[in-house]
Formats: structure tokens, sequence, C-alpha cells
């Protein structure tokens, strides 16, 4: 399976509109928009913001990218785009050990960019072209000033003025989104080269934040482009959700997400946790579908263990770093952790939800963790989260297994 990145280039210094990429438009910043487009879109594994600004990289990383701190020698105003992008697509490599197949190029500053327009760019260059853009129909008479104080038609002769449908149609470069074969892009630097394809947009949407007129049209349009959407998003995108295609394996937090977080203490001192019958269905059914299981948990309980025993799964508890043990156990079972769900319910999960390709949040979790999340379930922790996970990787056989 090929790994797509998204890469989002995001300064924090800008001379047209200070402060650009944490300006808000409707009910984010602009770099938190870029994120959530990413994060909705079918085709990508990653999405990265590359930033030298710890704002934007705190607003990346609680809307669910991963961070990559620019270096300063490419963070300044003649620094290409296309700079941050190799440094942010060599950093990936390296924390995840698996070579990227196709880069995006994605940009804060086009705060009305859609899923569709990402996966389409995405998706020519999966197809076989070289490069892809985002491109917009422009039907309108470009004039230039010429060297003797008078003016030419660029895109048309000044002598004669055809009807928009006896021209041929012009195509707007909207500067939006981008993707690029990664083996040619290392080599040619650019983005740019070989075979190009358009990805046609709609043009109402199309708006490039360079001034603060700009800022100011795209505050005035959030509210008829966005539809009132919320901050945080409280659910899993309806229409893409993983299935056994996306998933090689599934590891579980386990306080929180396969209970609702509380522990009945008795007189003695022994701790006694409520699990759903529904979770251990579905837990169940992912087992017999072949998937590897693990239950990962920072509370070393012999409730947690006995549960493990009850389900038939490798548990690993008492953990304090929960990344490296899941990272390391990933190369025991030699699964690429872009092929792993994880679910889980506070902030001590956030560093695995950066390793993992599929980040899951339940109903429950805290704020930040959902933020993060690459889907969100609509049952809270121990309140059947757990099979609608299973539901979402094998829709139809959970029913008939």
């Amino acid at each position: 399976m090929s790994t797509v990145l998204a890469v989002i280039p995001a300064r924090g210094g800008s001379k047209g509109v200070p402060g650009k990429n944490l300006a808000p438009v409707g009910d984010a910043p602009l770099v938190t928009r870029a994120v959530r487009a990413c994060r909705a879109a079918r085709l990508l594994t990653s999405v990265i913001v590359s930033t030298d600004d710890p704002g934007i990289a705190a607003a990346g990383h609680a809307a669910g990218a991963e961070v990559v701190e620019r270096p300063s020698d490419i963070a300044g105003d003649t620094a290409t785009s296309e700079a941050a992008v190799l440094h942010a697509m060599e950093v990936y490599e390296r924390r995840h050990g698996v070579t990227v197949d196709v880069v995006l190029l994605v940009q804060c500053t086009s705060p009305f960019l859609t899923r569709e327009e990402i996966d389409g760019v995405a998706a020519a260059v999966l197809d076989g072209a070289d490069t892809a853009l985002t491109v917009a129909p422009f039907h309108g008479f470009l004039w230039r000033d010429a060297p003797d104080a008078g003016a030419h038609g660029v895109n048309h002769d000044k002598a004669y003025r055809p009807r928009r449908q006896d021209r041929p149609q012009d195509l707007l470069e909207t500067g939006a989104a981008y993707a690029m074969r990664a083996d040619g892009f290392r080599e040619e630097k650019h983005r740019f080269f070989g075979r190009t394809e358009l990805v046609r947009t709609d043009p109402a949407r199309v708006l490039e934040i360079d001034d603060p007129h700009d800022l100011a049209r795209a505050r005035a349009l959030a509210p008829l482009f966005d539809g009132g959407k919320e901050s945080v998003p409280s659910g899993p995108f309806p229409d893409y959700l993983p299935t056994r295609a996306d998933i090689d394996a599934v590891v579980l937090d386990f306080d929180g997400t396969q209970t609702d977080d509380r522990v009945l203490v008795d007189s003695d001192g022994r701790e006694l946790v409520a699990v759903h019958r529904g979770d251990g269905l579905g837990i169940a059914a992912l087992r017999r579908a072949g998937l590897p299981l693990l239950i990962l948990s920072t509370e070393e309980n012999p409730v947690v263990a006995a549960r493990a025993r009850k389900l038939r799964i490798p548990v690993l508890h008492g953990i304090d770093r929960k990344d490296l043990a899941l990272k390391q156990w990933c190369e025991e079972q030699g699964i690429a952790p872009e092929r792993v769900l994880y679910a889980g319910n506070d902030v001590n999960d956030l560093p695995c939800f950066d390793l993992v390709g599929w980040p899951v949040a339940v109903a429950s979790a805290h704020d930040v963790v959902r933020g993060a999340a690459r889907a969100v379930t609509s049952a809270p922790g121990g309140a059947g989260a757990i099979r609608e996970i299973a539901s979402w990787i094998l829709g139809k056989e959970l029913t008939t297994s």
C-alpha cells in the first residue's frame, strides 16, 4: 500500500498578514482548517505541519497532525515551500521507518480547500501522473502593461472579443493543493515535473489569503461555505471510517476506553471496573478475522491482565512510555505503524496517536484527544466503543461471524 504524506508549510512570520497561519477564519485558525481537510481525505496516510512557531505547532498537533520543527535556514522570507516539504518528508521517513511514495503540498492560505480536492491530486499521482495541482475554470480577459505605457491582452487579442463559449478554456492555478511523485520530487526539488494532471475545483471556493483584505473576505464567506461546523470534531467524518483494507492491527487503551474510567474500591483496597459485553464480542470478531490485537495500558492492575486473559489477547501494562512500547511491538510483529488503529481517551495516548496511521478517540475522550483523532466513536468508553470500531473494520463480517 502506498504511503501518501501531506505537508502543510506554516511559518510563524508573515509580512502581509502578521500571524497569518493562526488567524481565525470561521471556527478555527487557518492551520487547523488545513489539517482538518487533510484528516478528512481518504487517500492520505499522514499529515505533517512544518513550522518554526510554537503556537502553530500546538494548533497543528491539537488538530491531529504530526509536527516537524523547521530549521531556521529554511524558515525565512526567501525559503521555498519545496524546501519545507523535502525536509518534512525526510523527517517523517526517519521517524517512521518508511518510504513516502506520494507527497502533497497543502497551503493554509486556501481556507476553503476540500477533502475532495486533496484526494483528487493524490489520486492523479497514484494513477500515474508525476505531479498534479488544483485549478479552477477562468473566463476573464487578462491585460498587462506594455513598455510603451500602453496595455496588451495576455490571453486574447484585444482587437477581437470572442464569446466565452468560443474561447479555449483557461484554468487558474488555485494555490491550494499539489501532489508529487516523491522520488521525482527528491530529484527535481520542484513541484512540477514530468506529466502534470489538473484537478478541477469549484471557482466559488478559490481564495488565497495574501493581505488583510483577503482575510476579511474569507471571514465573510466562512459562514456560507462552512455550514456551521463545530470547532472540535464530535464524531468521525461520516463517509470515511477505517475498514479492513486500512488496518493490519488494533491496539487498545484500557481505562476510559474499555471502561467508563471509574474505579470501585472495596474495603480491602481491591479495584473493580465495569466493561461492556458488546466490546468483548467485537474484540472476539476482530481476533477471528485474523487481526493482531494488543491491550496497552499505563496502569499495572490485575484487572487489566484478567480482562486480557478473558479476551484471549496479549497485554502490556504498567507502561510509562506507551509510544515506545507500541513501536517495539510493531517491530516485533512486523507491522507498519501507519497500518495500526490505536484507540484511546486521554492525553497520555497522544504520543501513540502520533505514531499510528489510525488514531481513534472514544466519544468520552478529552477534547484535545478528540481533536487529534482521525475518527471518533459515537459511543463513550465502556459503553460499546470497541464494538463500534470493530463494526467499522469488519462491516457485515461482524454480524455474520
